[in-house]
């Protein structure tokens, strides 16, 4: 099943600095997701001034609750509290844009 993810990053003074000190593992984790083909897409979401404010990522799991328990519980936005509003869709990405 695919699902979108919407994340949003917290708005206080902190929050870009703690992005900044998770991306590395956050971009390792996405490497190793895609490549076991779970992670489809992703992308920033930014501001008017460019600043990242949260991010997007299309995924690919069994289930929604499997997404959860092997990839967003154990998600470095998530753990190192970045990402602190989540939503999760279900969506259907067109065969054109998956083919490889």
């Amino acid at each position: 099943m695919q699902f979108l993810i919407i994340a949003y990053d917290g708005t206080d003074e902190k929050a870009s600095e703690r992005r900044l000190c998770a991306r590395e593992k956050h971009l390792k984790g996405v490497e190793k997701n895609e490549e076991d083909g779970h992670h489809l897409y992703g992308a920033a979401i930014l501001d008017e001034e460019g600043n990242m404010t949260g991010s997007i990522m299309i995924v690919d799991y069994p289930s929604k609750e499997a997404l959860i328990s092997e990839w967003l519980d154990s998600e470095p936005y998530v753990t190192e509290n970045v990402w602190q509003k989540t939503e999760i869709k279900h969506c259907r990405v067109s065969d054109i844009f998956t083919k490889k």
